[in-house]
C-alpha cells in the first residue's frame, strides 16, 4: 500500500495518506517525522519512509502536531518497536497518553451527518482507526525551547484551539510551515478549497483556533504543509489571513 509522497523542498516531503498528511524531513541518513496518520495508515507510513530512502530505524524523533488519532496513529508503534522519542507541546503530552480525549464525538458527527461529506468521512475514519485506543505510553515535551536539534531544525509554534497543545512547526531556513490542523487547505467535510479552518465541530475551542491564525501569520514562510489538503504555495501570512476572513 503506497502513499502519495511529494518532495516540496530540499529534504522535505509532504505525504498524503488516507485523508491525513504527514511530513518527512531528511538530513543525511537521519529523519524527523511530523505526524503519523491514522492507525490504519501504518503500511503507507512505512512505505513513504522507504520511498525517500529511509526506514523506521532512521527516524530520530516523531513530532506530533496534536494527539488526534489521525495524526497520532503509529507514534506508539515507532516508540515501542524502534525506541523513537515522541515529542509534543507540554499541554498535549497528557492528551497523547490519553489521560483525557479531546476529539469530536460520535454523537457530534451524527448530528452533523446531514452536511455534505460528513458521513463518507466518518465511515473512512472508523475503518482507519479513528476511534481506536492508541495512546503513547511515554510521550515527551520538547526538550528545549526554540529550534529542535533534529533533521530540518523545526521550531515548535504553539497554536492552540484545535486542541489545547496543538503545535505547528516552522522551518525558517526553507520557509516551510507545517501547520497541522491549525490551518488546512482542504478536507473531505469542507465545502471550500484553499486556506481555511477545519469545520467547527473539530475544534475544542474555536475562538482560540481563530486567534492562532494570527500566530501563523507572523511566521516567515512561503510553503504551507497542512495536516489536510494539498501543499499551499505563497506567503503563509496571506494564507492565514484568508482563512481568518473565511472564519468570521
Amino acid at each position: 500500500m503506497r502513499a502519495d509522497v511529494r518532495q516540496v523542498a530540499d529534504g522535505t516531503y509532504l505525504v498524503h495518506g488516507s485523508n491525513t498528511n504527514w511530513v518527512i524531513l531528511t538530513e543525511g541518513d537521519a529523519v524527523t517525522l511530523v505526524d503519523t496518520g491514522y492507525p490504519g495508515d501504518r503500511e503507507r507510513l512505512l512505505a513513504s519512509l522507504a520511498e525517500v530512502g529511509s526506514s523506521p530505524d532512521a527516524v530520530t524523533a516523531v513530532l506530533v502536531t496534536h494527539a488526534h488519532n489521525d495524526h497520532l496513529g503509529s507514534a506508539e508503534y515507532l516508540r515501542a518497536a524502534h525506541g523513537t522519542p515522541v515529542y509534543l507541546h507540554e499541554a498535549e503530552v497528557p492528551h497523547a497518553r490519553r489521560d483525557f480525549l479531546h476529539q469530536v464525538s460520535v454523537g457530534t458527527v451524527l448530528r452533523n451527518g446531514w452536511r455534505p461529506g460528513v458521513l463518507p468521512w466518518a465511515v473512512h475514519a472508523l475503518r482507519s482507526g479513528g476511534t481506536a485506543h492508541v495512546p503513547v505510553t511515554a510521550p515527551e515535551a520538547f526538550p528545549a525551547p526554540g529550534a529542535l536539534d533534529l533533521p530540518g531544525r523545526p521550531v515548535p509554534v504553539h497554536t492552540p484551539g484545535h486542541t489545547d497543545g496543538h503545535c505547528a512547526y516552522h522551518l525558517p531556513g526553507t520557509g516551510v510551515v507545517i501547520s497541522g490542523d491549525a490551518l488546512v487547505s482542504g478536507h473531505p467535510t469542507a465545502r471550500i478549497e484553499g486556506p481555511q479552518l477545519l469545520p467547527d465541530m473539530f475544534h475544542r475551542e474555536r475562538p482560540r483556533a481563530v486567534a492562532s491564525l494570527d500566530v501563523l501569520a507572523k511566521l516567515d514562510g512561503d510553503l504551507l504543509l497542512p495536516g489536510h489538503g494539498p501543499v499551499h504555495r505563497g506567503p503563509v501570512a496571506d494564507a492565514a489571513h484568508r482563512a481568518r476572513e473565511r472564519a468570521l
